[in-house]
């Protein structure tokens, strides 16, 4: 009998990283826990919307971006059942139906009014169960 270990694909390593480091980076500087959850999309799109209002320049936030983009690919990834995929420096998650999902891109449309994490999870997750 074989057991066969679980991995996770190349492409999530960097991803998984900025999320991480988004989540612990909010849990010291900020005092918010960030669970992974769909729920907790609210926070981050708020936390966001904050930065904009500060009238942050994009180059000052960009790395904070692209953690909460990552985290909220990681929210995916957990709730959908989806995979990291990367070509050329970008990242993207693939959920099981094959639709792609860039939800660095949509941090930086956040940033910019254009768009939010908590409804693109919504729309990725469409179908699975809620958490």
């Amino acid at each position: 009998m074989t057991t066969q270990q679980e991995t996770r694909p190349s492409a999530a390593t960097k991803p998984v990283r900025w999320a991480a480091d988004a989540v612990a980076a909010m849990r010291e500087g900020a005092r918010m826990r960030l669970d992974y959850s769909a729920r907790s999309l609210w926070s981050v799109d708020r936390m966001i919307e904050d930065i904009r209002r500060e009238s942050a320049p994009y180059a000052a936030v960009e790395f904070v971006l692209r953690g909460f983009g990552a985290y909220a690919g990681e929210v995916i990834v957990r709730q959908a059942g989806g995979e990291w995929w990367a070509s050329g420096g970008e990242h993207w998650v693939r959920t099981p139906d094959g639709r792609l999902w860039d939800p660095i891109d949509e941090a930086r449309r956040c940033y910019t009014q254009e768009g939010s994490l908590r409804l693109l999870c919504r729309d990725a997750t469409t179908g699975v169960r809620p958490d």
